[in-house]
């Protein structure tokens, strides 16, 4: 069930990703859409290496124009965050913690288009464990507020839809 959830998840991104895609021969820069299972073990063996007394570690896993999948490497809390111009979707390949979403955010502060905070007052808990998928919508506060050991994520950051003027 979990790699059914997974390759589900990565087509749809793909699909969208790819009408998204302008005229033309994208640049590898902009463009990676596949990995297979094998790139994934071995991208959360890599970020675990590379944690090196560190919090967390993101690996851009896919690409395609402004939509990404990046795996997330966690063992410690991190700020809150609003993110002003995506949608963010969470898949929990290991571990497990609890989101906050919802609320103010705590000593917010400006970085580009996201807000960030040092936590969150209010908002609502939300378990994570193991093959659990959450979307966070855009403009939604939201915050790892406890991992237990560790927490590795697929974090798929899309952007608002497009439409015609």
């Amino acid at each position: 069930m979990r790699v059914f959830g997974v390759g589900l998840a990565l087509t749809l991104f793909a699909a969208a990703a790819m009408a998204q895609e302008p005229a033309g021969q994208p640049s590898a820069e902009t463009m990676k859409t596949f990995a297979s299972s094998a790139d994934v073990e071995a991208l959360m063996a890599k970020a675990k290496g590379d944690l090196k007394g560190q919090y967390a570690v993101a690996e851009n896993l896919l690409r395609s124009g402004p939509y990404r999948v990046n795996l997330e490497y966690r063992v410690g809390l991190h700020r809150s965050t609003i993110h002003e111009n995506e949608t963010e979707i969470f898949y929990v390949l290991d571990g497990s913690g609890t989101l906050m979403l919802g609320g103010k955010l705590v000593n917010e502060k400006r970085e580009g288009t996201n807000r960030h905070g040092t936590a969150i007052e209010g908002g609502k808990p939300q378990n994570l464990a193991k093959g659990d998928f959450i979307v966070i919508p855009m403009n939604t506060p939201h915050w790892l507020s406890a991992i237990n050991g560790k927490i590795v994520l697929l974090s798929f950051h899309i952007p608002p839809t497009l439409t015609a003027q």
